[in-house]
């Protein structure tokens, strides 16, 4: 996808705000990504060459951050960095935002490394310079954080399976999703022109970026109501998935995660955001952030979450947006004895969620249909 100026648009116009959102909204994600990664080069991109950044204890140039950061991750433990709440305000060549941020990370803060959930805000400055849109200050606000205990280390590794194995997340350049992004690319369709962009062109990467990020939408929704008809509305026929549990084609999956999950794990949550698309013509990749809570039965019952990634491959076909191929990357989980509170205290009178057309979102849905 082309990320220049679309000359064609006025700067005052409702194309030009929205696209300008859109290419913001990009840039934080790929900050995220760079720092993950530990990609030092990925987060001096997100900003103009004089950016600045206010970390509280790291403060100066963006250079210097990225510097630092990638070195502080390099060899560390797995995190995710998952950005939400993206308020954007435009005028002219000139942006600001606020966007929430949950952090998964290992550290040091009162002993040994252990990991952590951070939850804080990003106060941004952004600039459209170069035909392109960066940041050019980052002032991070902490808001609160919650220590969980040493990662447990499995007992024994389990033998790679064709059907059943899902990859696993590491930093630059081994991580496996840098090689799927880069597989996903190679196959994009040719362009036949490189021409400036119009207010037509720059409203439909708008509104298809819009569209892809709302399949994920349908598959988590289809996954965690045991809903088959909204994942499956979610790909083309032909689609395949790796997700771990189950590796093969989207309409076996469909079914076969339910089974799986009604006989080990009937609750299960997935939240997914950082949205990282290159949009091409009618094809697309992407990159998404998704943390899954699964209450798991058995003997001793568990409460686990993982932090992960989808990468994907998009075609858009006879006007449609759908996913041809998605990949789950795991980067990190972690696991505790389950408690059951959903049924105490403030907690006792709320309606829960649920698999199947018992949950509320259903009849939600189809009151539009009755309207």
């Amino acid at each position: 996808m082309s990320d220049e100026l679309p000359e064609a648009i006025g700067l005052q116009s409702v194309a030009w705000t929205v696209w300008s959102r859109t290419q913001i909204q990009k840039r934080l994600a790929q900050h995220a990504r760079g720092i993950d990664r530990a990609d030092e080069a990925l987060l001096r991109e997100a900003y103009h060459a004089d950016g600045t950044v206010d970390y509280g204890s790291l403060q100066g140039t963006a250079g210097e951050f990225a510097s630092a950061i990638a070195a502080m991750h390099d060899g560390a433990p797995m995190s995710s960095h998952r950005t939400s709440n993206m308020w954007v305000c435009v005028r002219g060549e000139l942006a600001v935002s606020e966007s929430y941020v949950m952090a998964w990370v290992t550290l040091p803060t009162d002993g040994d490394p252990q990991p952590h959930l951070v939850g804080g805000r990003y106060l941004d400055r952004h600039s459209f310079q170069n035909n392109e849109w960066r940041m050019q200050h980052r002032h991070y606000v902490l808001d609160w954080i919650r220590q969980f205990p040493p990662a447990s280390t499995p007992s024994e590794v389990m033998p790679f399976d064709l059907g059943s194995a899902a990859p696993r997340g590491a930093h630059y350049p081994e991580d496996a999703g840098n090689a799927l992004m880069l597989a996903h690319a190679s196959q994009k369709r040719e362009t036949t022109e490189d021409t400036a962009m119009n207010e037509a062109e720059a409203i439909d990467q708008v509104v298809s970026h819009q569209a892809i990020v709302e399949l994920g939408c349908r598959y988590v929704r289809g996954v965690d109501r045991g809903d088959p008809e909204t994942l499956l509305s979610a790909f083309h026929e032909d689609a395949a998935i790796v997700s771990g549990a189950f590796n093969g084609p989207v309409t076996a999956f469909s079914t076969e995660i339910g089974r799986i999950l009604e006989q080990v794990s009937p609750r299960v949550a997935h939240t997914v955001t950082n949205h990282w698309i290159d949009i091409e013509g009618d094809a697309a990749v992407g990159e998404s952030y998704v943390i899954a809570y699964q209450q798991i039965v058995g003997e001793e019952p568990q409460d686990v979450m993982t932090g992960g990634r989808y990468i994907d491959r998009y075609e858009r076909r006879e006007g449609q947006w759908k996913i041809s191929h998605r990949t789950f990357v795991m980067d990190w989980t972690t696991s505790s004895p389950a408690k059951d509170l959903m049924g105490l205290g403030m907690f006792e009178d709320m309606v829960k969620g649920e698999r199947g057309l018992g949950d509320p979102v259903f009849t939600l849905w189809d009151s539009l249909r009755s309207a």
